[in-house]
């Protein structure tokens, strides 16, 4: 992880540690970056959330770019993977999305493609890094026609929803389903799309107001979607996170059904249609247990990565594989996106149950899920360096984890977006992995300081 970019771009509370300055430096070394790899003007398609902070960065983010030449084409409220669609169907050379993802409204974050929609390279993410941090270079200031203009676009969100629709053939009338927007970026194009495929829909947190995003709503909290699936017997819930990037589901019990659950029943079906790519499915290692333990079962070989997704795509393109995600309901379809697509992701999901004539909960089902305990430590960066020095802590946790034999195991690591070390434990017994948790989280609490 860098010092400015973490696994999910530059991420931090709007105006206090991601600033208008910082955006806008982070414009500029973008424009310079481009201008060494393009001959003629460099064009940026540059996408937001609801979040209130967004028109700030997104405007000191634009005028950074133009400063140095690039023109910037501003696409409104738009979910991440429409940005990631969207820069190469519009022929930009990169695309920015202004967004904090699942984050409170007061954080927000910037997340840059390339041209080809794919996040940037470690080494060109460290190269902005040195231009805005160490001033290694001075970005160019031109003047007159040499100054990038500015130009807006209305037809993103149409255009994002007519590429998912040309993803499936799926027909949703006759579904009951609730649809969570979270009061992001989902609110500009989910309506549209369920239309369009005919499902009964009803839409929740779907008034974003600019502080009410992932506020006790979407994929991070899942009470109200699910009570409203089961008291009204409808057929699922879909929740979406603040930029539409993940997706989560309600069966019509009310049961969870979490992102390891989704690629579990995907990849198996996509292996008996002969379109598993390589047989297997990238996960990271904070999947559940149980998904380590399906793929064994069914002859899917489960590929590891660390968590974030950009580390998941690129163990796909490295190989060859089709599908893979987290257990946030981060997913990730090689042949249709090159980031996680939590509408697209609700489509595959909603196209295999539809197919196949089957409830949600008998996708739910085909999977057992382990108890797992998630316990967060808060630890600012000198915090995680300590933690990540520690050779006792790290004796400790080896020593915790062979106390689970083979049917569970721990996993201690410094989040990458949020000022956390987060100690996960899985096993059989639920007051053990607790205690354990527990115990793990307040060592680490007192090595740090």
């Amino acid at each position: 992880m860098g010092r400015l970019f973490g696994t999910d771009g530059a991420r931090g509370i709007a105006n206090a540690e991601l600033t208008c300055e910082t955006a806008m430096a982070i414009g500029r070394a973008a424009a310079m970056v481009l201008l060494d790899n393009e001959r003629r003007r460099p064009r940026v398609i540059i996408g937001k959330d609801t979040r209130q902070s967004c028109d700030m960065l997104e405007a000191a983010m634009a005028a950074g770019l133009c400063s140095v030449g690039a023109d910037v084409t501003l696409i409104g409220v738009i979910p991440t993977p429409a940005v990631a669609y969207l820069v190469k169907y519009y022929k930009a050379d990169a695309g920015v999305m202004i967004s904090a993802s699942h984050n409170p409204c007061e954080y927000n974050g910037i997340k840059i493609f390339n041209g080809e929609g794919y996040k940037l390279s470690d080494a060109l993410e460290e190269e902005i890094e040195s231009i805005v941090l160490d001033g290694s270079r001075t970005p160019p200031a031109p003047i007159g026609g040499g100054v990038g203009r500015v130009r807006y676009c209305t037809t993103a969100a149409d255009d994002y929803v007519r590429h998912l629709l040309s993803t499936t053939d799926i027909d949703l009338r006759g579904m009951k389903i609730v649809v969570d927007c979270a009061n992001g970026a989902a609110s500009t194009t989910a309506r549209k799309l369920f239309s369009a495929l005919g499902a009964d829909c009803i839409y929740i947190n779907d008034q974003p107001d600019g502080t009410n995003i992932n506020a006790g709503c979407g994929s991070t909290h899942m009470e109200l979607l699910t009570d409203m699936v089961k008291n009204m017997k409808y057929s699922a819930g879909i929740a979406f996170d603040g930029d539409a990037d993940r997706c989560l589901a309600v069966d019509e019990k009310g049961n969870l059904v979490d992102g390891d659950k989704i690629i579990a029943a995907l990849a198996l079906d996509m292996k008996q249609k002969g379109e598993l790519d390589g047989g297997a499915a990238v996960v990271t290692v904070m999947s559940n247990l149980g998904l380590f333990r399906f793929c064994e079962e069914h002859g899917i070989i489960p590929v590891t990565t660390k968590v974030g997704d950009r580390y998941v795509l690129e163990e796909m393109l490295k190989n060859g594989y089709e599908i893979g995600g987290e257990q946030s309901g981060h997913i990730i379809f090689r042949n249709f996106a090159t980031t996680g697509d939590g509408q697209l992701t609700s489509l595959r999901l909603l196209a295999m149950c539809r197919e196949r004539d089957c409830r949600l909960s008998d996708v739910g089902d085909m999977m057992e899920r382990y108890p797992q305990v998630m316990v967060n430590v808060k630890a600012e960066a000198e915090q995680k360096e300590r933690f990540s020095a520690d050779k006792a802590l790290a004796a400790l946790i080896d020593e915790a984890g062979k106390s689970l034999g083979k049917n569970g195991r721990i996993l201690v690591r410094a989040s990458g977006t949020e000022p956390l070390i987060r100690v996960m434990v899985e096993g059989r017994d639920l007051d053990n992995i607790n205690k354990l948790a527990k115990s793990v989280a307040d060592s680490i609490k007192k090595a740090i300081g």
